[in-house]
């Protein structure tokens, strides 16, 4: 790392809820709502982004850990504020306390771990199960 993150590092993002990020419930008497999979990736591209000022050029982080609720449905047309603030430091290993909150209520709340990772080491890592073309 070129410097390890400070205590407090915030990252924050905010998004629309769309028909693209929605739950699609079967049985047509439920609204399209925030799906929980989407709420995820946004905390966790929040947490990666903030980080990645602290990363040297080979450097990347990724997900290790994610711990959330989801307190409340977020609908079509709403804003989500999404954020990420560094709690604590371990080496490789960054731990962010994250949240989303709509224009009314608090959405989300949890923790969520990343590693910081040498590109190269993963590739090769990655490489090692992959299957040879035509096998």
């Amino acid at each position: 790392m070129k410097h390890a993150p400070r205590l407090g590092l915030t990252g924050e993002m905010v998004i629309e809820v769309t028909e693209e990020n929605c739950i699609n419930f079967a049985d047509g008497g439920m609204p399209h709502v925030l799906a929980t999979p989407w709420l995820v990736a946004y905390l966790e591209f929040v947490a990666r982004d903030a980080l990645a000022t602290c990363l040297e050029e080979n450097e990347r982080s990724v997900g290790a850990v994610v711990e959330i609720e989801h307190l409340a449905p977020s609908p079509i047309g709403g804003k989500v504020t999404c954020r990420a603030r560094v709690i604590h430091v371990d080496g490789p290993t960054i731990t962010f306390q994250i949240e989303a909150y709509d224009e009314v209520e608090p959405v989300a709340k949890g923790l969520h771990k990343r590693r910081v990772v040498d590109v190269h080491r993963f590739a090769r890592r990655v490489a090692k199960k992959q299957k040879p073309a035509g096998s």
